[in-house]
């Protein structure tokens, strides 16, 4: 069976809605918090997650 992790939001801590699978990668996505409204900008591989750019948006 494969190993699975939710992305935790890098602002504020908080499990978002996107799951990460063991041989998940990403590029420049865009990972939407919706408990604080942020935006950033995140690279993935095997569950290392490196923030580019981080932007909070405003209602």
């Amino acid at each position: 069976m494969d190993e699975y992790q939710w992305i935790k939001c890098p602002v504020c801590g908080k499990n978002t809605r996107v799951k990460l699978m063991d041989d998940t990668e990403l590029k420049h996505f865009p990972l939407f918090c919706r408990k604080c409204r942020t935006e950033c900008i995140i690279n993935v591989k095997q569950f290392k997650i490196e923030v580019l750019e981080k932007r909070k948006l405003e209602k």
